[in-house]
């Protein structure tokens, strides 16, 4: 494998394209926000800061926490944001850049969402935390990669498109699965559950402000699906793409999203960042226990 100039694009001084980092730049623990004021409140904490690096909507800063080397980084919104990240991360630790091959020994990096989310369940109050499970992406971003279907993820497929028949079904979802190994260190900090991953805010989350919605009952049908006891509990926009190219590239992934708004108690949060703030530091304070 030999990525052209017009494949895996660089900078002038060597960086991934839209990132502009290095191997150098990335800590093995990468906790990955969408909005970029948010990395400053995780580096906040850092105890020193090696690194400040922004570009567009991607900021990243890099630091020690308590003994633990952290990068936080920014991605914007959306899995076609996750698809840039993920794959120029993957490049930056697994290629050597200036001879654009790929190193013998593959880095496994931990990618870990921190960010909001929408209930779709009565009794999922806001400015709890959701620990997603599973990722149903209706976005589309991994077909255009041929990715093995894992046994799990093909059976809760199955079972979806089955239960949405042809009236609620919008186009081909797919189910991507968060690590184990985090799930097992991080499920304490929240809710463990299904996500709905959305290519959109509005009409692909069930809002309408004037366009009427081509499935206006969606919301309502998909919050009744439950498998194995596991429910759907909540709506957000990057962890599809995040677990299914980041585990295919073989990352570690996960996502903990805030609930800022309920959607059928029609409740938006007054004031989540109290909540955001604890599941920082919760997250931080895991990774440094090791």
């Amino acid at each position: 494998m030999h990525p052209q100039e017009s494949e895996l694009v660089l900078n002038a001084d060597g960086s991934v394209y839209h990132l502009c980092l290095k191997r150098e730049h990335i800590a093995n623990h990468v906790l990955l926000v969408g909005d970029p004021g948010r990395v400053s409140m995780i580096s906040a904490r850092f105890d020193s800061i090696e690194h400040k690096i922004s570009n567009r909507e991607f900021v990243t800063h890099t630091g020690m926490y308590k003994g633990t080397r952290i990068t936080a980084l920014a991605t914007g919104i959306g899995t076609d944001n996750i698809d840039i990240v993920v794959n120029e991360l993957d490049a930056a630790v697994n290629f050597d850049l200036e001879r654009r091959t790929p190193l013998k020994d593959i880095t496994s990096l931990n990618l870990i969402r921190i960010g909001t989310c929408g209930a779709i369940q009565a009794d999922l109050p806001v400015n709890s935390t959701v620990v997603s499970e599973w990722a149903i992406g209706l976005d589309g971003v991994r077909h255009f990669y041929d990715i093995v279907e894992h046994r799990d993820e093909e059976r809760i497929r199955t079972m979806l498109e089955a239960f949405l028949g042809e009236d609620l079904y919008m186009n081909p979802l797919y189910v991507a699965r968060a690590s184990q190994e985090l799930l097992a260190r991080f499920q304490h900090l929240g809710k463990l559950g299904m996500t709905l991953t959305a290519n959109g805010f509005f009409g692909p989350q069930g809002r309408s402000i004037r366009l009427p919605l081509a499935f206006p009952n969606f919301n309502e049908e998909i919050s009744k699906f439950e498998t194995h006891g596991a429910r759907i509990e909540n709506y957000e926009m990057e962890s599809s793409a995040l677990f299914a190219l980041g585990g295919a590239l073989g990352h570690e992934c996960l996502s903990l999203c805030v609930v800022v708004a309920n959607r059928k108690a029609k409740e938006f949060s007054k004031d989540y960042a109290p909540a955001m703030h604890a599941l920082i530091t919760g997250v931080l304070d895991t990774l440094a226990e090791g």
